[in-house]
């Protein structure tokens, strides 16, 4: 029998802000535990939660960039409930979250699938959260520590429907919306540090039925890598167990990225097994029209719009996609490029060259990251100007593209301007004709054997009079120039 594989995710994206969901303790990672969980944190007797706006206006910013930058499915009116359930890391007892009218209903995430091409993966919902603490294992002997510096993390929870068919398609899944969180500056989407993680709900039936099998849902995968890793060995274990005459059976299980094997934790909850009734705690949560046209007027270009114009300007796929990575990448470096290049009189094709070639420039440096840019930015203003600048010094043949990137990277190090740079280095190209000439006959001159070799046809001696060319000059002539004038003289 040939099987179909049904996957959907839930995901957890940790929102960023300062503060956590219900309380003002902060959401700082790394700090010594327990010490940044206060009162409400830890459930002492007769405290009380309080909503973070920042949260709400962050899940607001989601739904509209989910659904085209309309507000249709965002609920004016939703509610917060507890989910009861008992967690060590979780002092009260209950989780507060949204279940029967979540903030977001609905939306969209496109995808290319290795097989069926383009697709849009339908979402559910999104909801607010809190995050639970953290079990210690590791140091401890015959018991558990626990750390409840993450316990009040705000989390949205975004949930997909059964959309997937395959491991592939999960991670593409996965990918674009982590792209996407933090294209709109929500989530840090740092998956070491647990900022965006993801639960695959997996079952499998006959291919050509509509009938959904049972599901077992794969918890806590921070990695896409082991995310597709879990979602196929799970899925062959669902088809190797029915097929050997074995049922299948609703349950929570764990990825073992060492064994590369899913184990059964518990047997899966369904929605009333937690009990869920609304906070008495928390005032059901209005969004205004007026809240809403104020989160539309923050949102930059969508994300699908920015890379559909890099691309118009003739940048490579995979530089367009590796720039919008970052947003701040695109309003600083993208918006200063097109500032600095308007200046000059450029063909267009000229000044998308040149924005690629700056772009491309960034995305492979060796002493960069994407994630560092507006770090490095705020700490040198000046950066996107100087990077844009190196690239049209090289279209001007100033400096070579093997200079160049010494020149980008020493600026990223912050040792300079690109022109100190250039000049205490003494890296500035010959483009002088007159003297480049000189170059060119001396090195003919001293290589009669060469030029005789090329004109009997052998091309490898042009490469090598280019050489003794690049040599004579220490480096510094503009090698396209030195190879026009060798090619006009030896033609002569």
């Amino acid at each position: 029998m040939k099987w179909e594989i049904v996957i959907g995710l839930e995901t957890h994206a940790q929102l960023s802000t300062k503060s956590k969901m219900f309380s003002g303790a902060s959401t700082e990672f790394g700090a010594a535990p327990n010490t940044q969980a206060c009162a409400v944190d830890v459930a002492l007797p007769g405290v009380l939660p309080a909503l973070n706006g920042e949260a709400v206006e962050k899940a607001v910013r989601f739904g509209l960039a989910v659904n085209g930058n309309t507000a249709v499915n965002i609920n004016r009116h939703s509610i917060f409930a507890r989910k009861n359930y008992f967690y060590p890391d979780l002092p009260k007892g209950y989780q507060i979250s949204q279940y029967e009218t979540p903030i977001v209903k609905g939306g969209e995430i496109a995808i290319v699938s290795p097989t069926r091409g383009k697709i849009k993966v339908r979402l559910t919902r999104a909801h607010l959260e809190e995050d639970a603490g953290k079990s210690m294992h590791e140091g401890f002997h015959d018991f558990t520590g626990i750390d409840l510096n993450r316990a009040g993390t705000p989390l949205l929870e975004i949930v997909s429907e059964p959309d997937m068919r395959s491991a592939q398609e999960a991670v593409a899944y996965a990918k674009a919306l982590h792209a996407q969180v933090f294209w709109i500056d929500i989530c840090d989407g740092n998956m070491e540090e647990g900022s965006f993680r993801c639960d695959a709900n997996v079952s499998i039936r006959p291919a050509g039925s509509d009938k959904l099998g049972t599901r077992r849902e794969i918890k806590n995968l921070n990695s896409f890598h082991f995310l597709q890793q879990a979602i196929e060995y799970e899925a062959q274990w669902q088809i190797g167990t029915l097929e050997s005459g074995g049922k299948i059976e609703q349950a929570t299980v764990l990825f073992d990225p060492d064994t590369g094997e899913t184990r059964a934790m518990r047997t899966k909850e369904d929605a009333h097994d937690y009990r869920y009734f609304p906070d008495p705690d928390l005032l059901p949560l209005f969004v205004t029209d007026n809240d809403i046209a104020r989160i539309q007027g923050t949102l930059r270009i969508s994300l699908e719009a920015q890379r559909a114009e890099f691309l118009e300007k003739g940048m490579p796929a995979h530089v367009a996609e590796s720039l919008t990575v970052s947003p701040t990448g695109r309003t600083k470096l993208v918006s200063e490029a097109n500032t600095i290049l308007s200046r000059y009189r450029l063909t267009p094709e000229k000044h998308a060259q040149i924005l690629t070639s700056t772009a491309n420039s960034v995305v492979s440096s060796s002493v960069f990251q994407l994630d560092n840019w507006g770090t490095a930015v705020y700490q040198n203003p000046e950066l996107p100007k100087e990077l844009v600048l190196i690239q049209v010094r090289v279209a001007d043949g100033e400096i070579s593209t093997r200079q160049a990137k010494e020149v980008q990277d020493s600026v990223l190090r912050g040792e300079g301007t690109a022109e100190e740079i250039i000049k205490g280095r003494g890296l500035k190209q010959i483009s002088d004709s007159g003297e480049l000439e000189k170059i060119v006959d001396q090195v003919i001159a001293a290589n009669a054997q060469q030029v005789a070799d090329y004109k009997a046809g052998k091309e490898k001696a042009f490469n090598s009079l280019v050489g003794q060319a690049m040599k004579l000059s220490k480096g510094k002539a503009n090698p396209q120039q030195v190879s026009d004038i060798l090619k006009r003289k030896l033609a002569q």
